[in-house]
């Protein structure tokens, strides 16, 4: 069976965050370790659009979280997490906030992307030109780079997709070159 006709069977055909019937599709709850049902949700455009761009964010669209937080589905609850601390600022999404409880692995799921800490706190992630970086982001080698602990160079120019944070240092990204994953130094690449 398909993940997306798993994802429609789980959430009755509907968006497992505001409940729309209409331009449902899959939506990776990042950072994913084997990808499939476990780690996606079903969600409208319009969920999808907020989540991936905070600027553009209808803060009446999100009550939906009230109903949505307390879904039994894993990732159902990461991105409501990830949801009400982006808005807690706004005081009711604190309020569910508080009220919410995710086991200690599922909450460090829900903090990978960053979301829940405070500003100055947060690891920022920045190519050559100052651009913030995001997971899932391509990006392009600006110069060649030598592979330590390989013969590999990779050439500048080459894109490198669906890149990885390193949460312990914003000067690191993760990414695949010819097949092999490397980390590289944020420098060193311009977000495509």
């Amino acid at each position: 069976m398909s993940i997306e006709r798993e994802l429609s069977k789980r959430s009755g055909s509907k968006c497992e965050l505001c409940g729309a019937e209409e331009n449902l599709k899959i939506y990776q709850v990042l950072p994913t370790k084997k990808g499939g049902i476990d780690e996606a949700i079903l969600a409208c455009n319009t969920c999808i659009d907020q989540i991936e761009n905070p600027d553009d964010v209808d803060l009446n669209h999100w009550r939906c979280l009230n109903d949505s937080m307390w879904n039994e589905n894993i990732p159902v609850q990461v991105v409501s997490w990830r949801m009400l601390s982006r808005l807690r600022s706004a005081g009711w999404p604190q309020e569910l906030l508080d009220m919410m409880y995710l086991d200690d692995d599922t909450l460090e799921w829900a903090k990978a992307t960053g979301e829940g800490e405070d500003e100055e706190n947060k690891l920022v992630h920045k190519d050559s030109n100052g651009v913030i970086l995001q997971h899932g982001d391509s990006v392009v080698l600006i110069k060649d780079l030598k592979v330590k602990g390989s013969s590999m160079v990779a050439k500048q120019g080459t894109a490198v997709r669906n890149i990885r944070l390193d949460h312990e240092n914003a000067e690191y990204i993760e990414g695949k070159v010819d097949g092999q994953q490397i980390v590289i130094i944020t420098q060193y690449v311009k977000k495509i």
